[in-house]
């Protein structure tokens, strides 16, 4: 596995992989937890959502940067992150790893990758989000086996 910047022709493959990734957590699991409404009004449009995120996730005079794992010319996952200079602050927005490459290393690799840049840049301190709900369990190990430490937080969603 190789790990390089992201290229302008990267980008259709992350909107993919994106959406394959997180397809399961929206379709599979919010849809049904809280219902029709609510998910139409807060992630209804994830995907077109997602297009325009991931478009715009690499922006170096932004201090946004997307770095992608690459094995046999083929990705398997891709990190993006931002630095916040003034603060000494990075933070991970994204972290995508395809079905098959998952659970061999190449989500620490590309968080240690992203680590290491925020520190090049002056970072001091990293953030990291992800969902307290059974499919973001993986994530979760993931982030505390590279000593991240959990803040929980709940949201709560009710139709009116």
């Amino acid at each position: 596995m190789r790990i390089r910047p992201f290229v302008q022709p990267d980008l259709a493959r992350l909107v993919e992989l994106t959406i394959e990734t997180f397809r399961p957590f929206y379709e599979d699991h919010f849809r049904p937890l809280v219902g029709d409404v609510i998910f139409a009004n807060q992630h209804g449009a994830w995907r077109e959502d997602y297009r325009a995120q991931v478009a715009g996730l690499h922006d170096p005079s932004g201090h946004q940067y997307v770095a992608v794992a690459e094995t046999d010319h083929a990705i398997a996952g891709y990190v993006a992150w931002s630095v916040d200079p003034a603060r000494r602050n990075g933070a991970i927005s994204h972290l995508a790893v395809a079905a098959e490459h998952r659970r061999h290393g190449t989500g620490v690799a590309l968080c240690e990758h992203a680590f290491a840049d925020m520190r090049a840049r002056g970072a001091e301190v990293v953030e990291i989000g992800t969902g307290g709900d059974p499919f973001h369990a993986p994530a979760r190990a993931l982030y505390e086996k590279l000593g991240c430490t959990a803040l929980p937080v709940t949201y709560y969603y009710r139709q009116l």
